[in-house]
This record gives structure tokens, C-alpha cells and sequence, in this order.
């Protein structure tokens, strides 16, 4: 990415200059800040910030399913928690937490939700249940890419969500309609080829 002059340059620079160099890149890239506050500064571990993550999601999501208006502004409530999973991700490396905590927000929202969610037409539910459907699909990509001594951290959880899937005629509608085996999340039983499922899946414009 960089040429090798470049970088000789940079390490030669006094070290006020590099210091300079540094927190003016940083006052342009807040991600790389707050990335570099977590490892050099912050006395939390990534489990401590995972779970007051977790507790301040939970609470989020109770809250704004508590004033339900549509499954439209529904899902605009957690798209928003998913960025903010997103961004506890980039800022502490959290890769056992990108999963559970995807678990967590989709169980939330749909233990609190599910009946509403079937009680629409499927023309207004479809893009949350697309959204519910992609994302499980995520999960199960990013348990496969992670030691295989975590999965049992997560097959409970995996199973009361492919059970609430289930027992939703719309998101089962839209699992069997975009190749999404229920079982796999209820049985905790993730093909060994789930990646070029998934690419398949997508190549014929599913998961959309």
C-alpha cells in the first residue's frame, strides 16, 4: 500500500513531527481513535465492554418496541443497533461478540415482536423478514469462521431463534423461499459448505 521510500521517510521524521502527523490523522478518522483509546487507554477488557454492550442493546430494544408504530420504523430501530454492534466490533476486535451479540439483538426483537410481525400483511413485513433472514444466514457464516470450541456457547441460543423463526408464518415463508434450513439453527447442524450456500444463494438473487 505504501512504497518502502515512504515509509523510510515517515520513520526518520523528529518525533514531534510524527506526533503531529498522528493526531491530525486521528482527528480525521474517528474509528482508528477510538480503536486506539480501547487498546492504549481503556482500563475495560473486551468482555466488560461486551457486556454492557449487551445490556444497553437489550434495553434499546425493549424500549423502541415498547412505542411499536409499524415493522417499518421496527426495523429502522435495529438496523441502527446492528451499526452500533458494528461499530463495537471495529473499535475492540470483538469477534466472539459480533456473533452473540447479533444472537441477542434478533432474540430480543423477536420475543418481544414476533406477533406483531405476523399480523401484518407480507408485503409490509417482507423487508424485516428479509432483514431477520439475512442476518441469521450472517450468524451462521461467522460461527463456521470461528474456532469450533465456541460453537457450544452459542447452540441454545441459536436454537430458541430458529424456533421463533418457526413459529412465525412470515419469517418461515421467507426462510423456505431464500434456502434457509430452520433446522440448521435449531439443531445447531451448519453444513460444512454453508459459505458456497450462501454465495449460491446470493449469486440468484436471494437474500434481497
Amino acid at each position: 500500500m505504501f512504497s518502502k521510500e515512504l515509509k523510510k521517510a515517515i520513520q526518520e521524521l523528529p518525533s514531534t513531527e510524527k506526533d503531529k502527523l498522528i493526531f491530525r490523522l486521528l482527528r480525521r478518522d474517528l474509528d482508528l481513535a477510538n480503536r486506539l483509546h480501547f487498546e492504549l487507554v481503556d482500563t475495560e477488557t473486551v468482555e466488560d465492554k461486551r457486556a454492557a454492550f449487551e445490556v444497553s442493546m437489550l434495553k434499546k430494544i425493549t424500549n423502541y418496541s415498547n412505542r411499536f408504530y409499524s415493522v417499518g420504523y421496527l426495523l429502522q430501530d435495529t438496523r441502527l443497533t446492528s451499526g452500533d454492534i458494528n461499530e463495537h466490533v471495529k473499535i475492540t476486535k470483538d469477534k466472539f461478540g459480533e456473533i452473540s451479540l447479533n444472537i441477542k439483538m434478533l432474540l430480543q426483537l423477536l420475543k418481544l415482536n414476533n406477533e406483531r410481525i405476523e399480523s401484518v400483511a407480507y408485503s409490509k413485513a417482507y423487508t424485516l423478514c428479509i432483514y431477520v433472514i439475512a442476518r441469521a444466514f450472517k450468524i451462521l457464516l461467522l460461527i463456521k469462521a470461528i474456532d469450533e470450541d465456541y460453537f457450544m456457547d452459542f447452540k441454545e441460543d441459536l436454537s430458541t431463534l430458529g424456533k421463533l423463526i418457526y413459529d412465525n408464518p412470515l419469517l418461515m415463508h421467507t426462510a423456505i423461499d431464500n434456502a434457509l434450513d430452520v433446522n440448521w439453527l435449531i439443531l445447531g447442524e451448519i453444513p460444512e459448505d454453508i459459505v458456497s450456500i450462501h454465495k449460491e444463494i446470493r449469486a440468484n438473487g436471494f437474500l434481497k
